[in-house]
């Protein structure tokens, strides 16, 4: 295979990979900083869901930063030279980050889930609790809606995802320009060498572990609904069993239309590409990108998530655009009240 002519890019990726990605980037930025103020000035930083939340705009922020060196990675790196600056950087800050963070966006949506499904056990006492495992997976379960718990777990992740970053470039720049890649857009970079198949293949399976543990607790409370509305009337606690499998439904369907086609396609993308056929290759690259994108634009789609997961986001939000006046005062009021209520029932 003549890898320095075997890809070129199609107007799918030269055009139509850019002008999405621009179309992105200013609502992900907008939406998530918009999310990050109200974060930080409208609801309890103690909580541990807002926690979660929090280091999720976080790595929505960085995932749409990079947004930018991919538009003119797709748009033009077939025409930069393989060892130039912008090639380095659009890379390095943006494949690389990107993808990162976006295995950063799933472990804090497992997290959340899990922080949700623990919360019944707490809500609901040893009479009617979900269905869990033994005692010591029981304690684990519960640590995940423990606000200290939560504030270390999030650092550790930022801690491995500063030590995979920083390894991935060490590497990466030690790599030497090579004749046989005199563009940006080679296989070298689209396909990747033998420890990033390796590296993939491990976040591809830690995927499909949250991926399952996310359906398990779905699953779990839908039994355990059904149960117990068989067998009692559990009156108010009915709308919080709602919310919750509300919530965990929501982050089921991000896994499944934003996540799982990509991490589907990943292993046919290298059972299929190591064949000396460079038509096939570069279908595969451009379908590999474009879930890439798909996957990219849950971050510019997150504002719009965390409105339909978190009530106290949604009434923040509506109270920016409500006009100060004694009606409304009340109104804020009343929902700060309810606020109240609603975390002091799962604290």
């Amino acid at each position: 295979m003549n890898s320095s002519s075997c890809l070129q890019p199609s107007p799918a990726t030269t055009v139509a990979l850019p002008v999405i990605y621009s179309c992105l980037l200013p609502a992900g930025i907008f939406g998530n900083i918009l999310a990050a103020w109200i974060f930080s000035r409208k609801v309890p930083s103690r909580k541990t869901q807002y926690i979660y939340l929090a280091n999720l705009v976080t790595a929505n922020l960085l995932v749409c930063s990079t947004m930018p060196f991919l538009a003119a990675y797709f748009a033009g790196g077939h025409r930069w030279p393989y060892g130039s600056l912008a090639c380095k950087v659009a890379h390095h800050l943006g494949a690389l980050v990107m993808h990162v963070s976006m295995y950063v966006t799933i472990t804090i949506l497992c997290s959340i889930a899990l922080s949700q499904y623990a919360t019944l056990k707490k809500s609901t006492g040893t009479q009617h609790s979900p269905d869990l495992p033994g005692n010591f997976q029981r304690r684990l379960l519960q640590k995940f809606r423990r606000p200290k718990f939560a504030k270390y777990f999030c650092v550790i992740i930022w801690m491995i995802v500063l030590c995979i970053t920083a390894t991935a470039i060490t590497v990466n720049v030690q790599h030497r320009v090579s004749e046989e890649f005199p563009t940006c857009y080679n296989i070298r970079v689209e396909v990747g060498d033998r420890p990033e198949m390796i590296a993939t293949s491990l976040a591809t399976v830690c995927f499909f572990l949250f991926f399952m543990t996310v359906l398990w607790s779905y699953y779990s409370l839908t039994r355990h609904l059904s149960r117990i509305q068989e067998n009692t009337c559990i009156g108010e606690k009915h709308l919080i069993y709602r919310r919750v499998k509300r919530n965990v439904l929501v982050i089921q369907i991000i896994l499944t239309v934003c996540f799982l086609p990509y991490h589907i396609f990943r292993p046919i993308f290298y059972v299929l590409g190591t064949d000396n056929d460079c038509p096939r290759l570069n279908y595969l690259v451009e379908i590999k990108n474009f879930l890439t994108c798909l996957a990219a634009a849950k971050s510019s789609l997150d504002p719009v998530i965390t409105i339909l997961l978190d009530k106290t986001f949604k009434k923040s939000l509506y109270g920016l655009f409500t006009k100060s006046t004694p009606e409304h005062q009340k109104h804020n009021n009343d929902i700060i009240a309810e606020m109240r209520r609603n975390m002091e029932r799962f604290s």
